[in-house]
């Protein structure tokens, strides 16, 4: 039982999921995405399960996202193996998010890419002092999916955009402060907690909020105004231009961060977060991603990041095109095309 990546099972009204993959500090795989999703239809309609708790083993973090050298391998080939991937991960937290039953995700240490698409659906999200939080594909040609096109424009401002754009580090204080986690509690307290909610399954939110602590002053509120300044254009020339022209040591080191990204990923996020603001509907930008995903991991940009910062880790990527005026409209048109009938992806009945 140890040995499995996904350890589910029922605990006095509570559906517990644990993450057990620790070595890979929880990347989520196929497999792993298809345990959770049982578990979960299978706990959707039962009685026994009141509320839903997802956790993990070890110390060393949640989940710090997908599997990318597969999604890597499979994109330099038909990508046939990513996009089943991707549409096992989609409905997966499409799943979650339209969930009848509450879920409570207690994110503790680090959160990255494929672990945010697991928690954010979660009604309870639960950060402690050793949580890090990121999103940052744009630094290897990819861009924030899991729902990212979703829950990025929905916080405050403009802060979504700028943590999309930079893959900026974000700890507990100011995850709390922008919503992005609804509460906090010391990591020594995990287990005290998880009693808890096991002996009030129905209501897990009432038992975090008693529990809960302050996570302090947010770093970030003083900036907040920047930000929301200097990142409210719909093209990254013009978010490069207000950052040059600010010319502030914050403002430019932003911009220093931003010219170490793939231009093509810059234009692909900002585009998202813009769509998806949009959308009426999860599902609609879930659709939205998985198209965009099974096309972006076949580009040199996604091939050429990951090659830098995963497998040779030189850190020297050498993006295609090089600049922000080589990505033109019509590759991002083609990037974005909505898929066939009989290709586009579909959420769980």
């Amino acid at each position: 039982m140890s040995e499995a990546e996904i350890l589910t099972r029922i605990e006095n009204g509570v559906g517990r999921i644990t993450l057990n993959r620790p070595r890979a500090i929880h990347a989520m795989n196929r497999s792993m995405c298809g345990i959770m999703t049982e578990a979960l239809l299978a706990w959707r309609d039962a009685e026994a399960v009141k509320s839903v708790l997802i956790d993990h083993a070890g110390e060393r973090g949640f989940c710090a996202g997908g599997d990318i050298r597969m999604i890597a391998e499979s994109g330099a080939g038909d990508a046939s193996e990513a996009r089943a991937f991707f549409l096992a991960e989609y409905r997966l937290n499409h799943l979650m998010f339209d969930y009848p039953k509450p879920i409570t995700a207690i994110v503790d240490g680090i959160v990255m890419g494929g672990g945010v698409g697991i928690s954010e659906p979660a009604r309870v999200r639960i950060a402690t002092e050793r949580t890090t939080y990121a999103m940052p594909e744009t630094g290897i040609g990819l861009f924030p999916d899991v729902g990212g096109g979703w829950f990025l424009p929905r916080l405050p401002g403009q802060t979504g955009v700028w943590l999309a754009l930079t893959g900026a580090r974000l700890k507990a204080a100011d995850t709390v402060a922008l919503g992005i986690h609804t509460h906090f509690l010391d990591s020594g307290a995990i287990g005290a907690l998880t009693g808890e909610l096991l002996a009030a399954p129905a209501d897990p939110k009432a038992v975090v909020d008693r529990v809960s602590g302050d996570a302090g002053a947010a770093p970030l509120d003083g900036h907040r105004e920047a930000i929301d300044r200097l990142f409210a254009f719909d093209t990254v020339e013009e978010i490069f231009a207000a950052l040059e022209a600010d010319g502030a040591d914050w403002a430019l080191a932003q911009l220093a961060t931003l010219k170490t990204k793939s231009p093509q990923s810059l234009k692909v996020t900002l585009r998202q977060l813009r769509t998806g603001a949009t959308l009426d509907s999860f599902a609609d930008n879930m659709a939205m991603e998985y198209a965009l995903g099974g096309r972006v991991v076949r580009t040199h940009d996604f091939q050429e990041g990951v090659r830098a910062v995963i497998v040779d880790k030189d850190n020297a990527p050498k993006w295609s095109p090089a600049t922000l005026e080589g990505v033109t409209d019509a590759t991002l048109d083609a990037l974005f095309a909505p898929l066939s009938e009989d290709e586009k992806w579909t959420p769980l009945a």
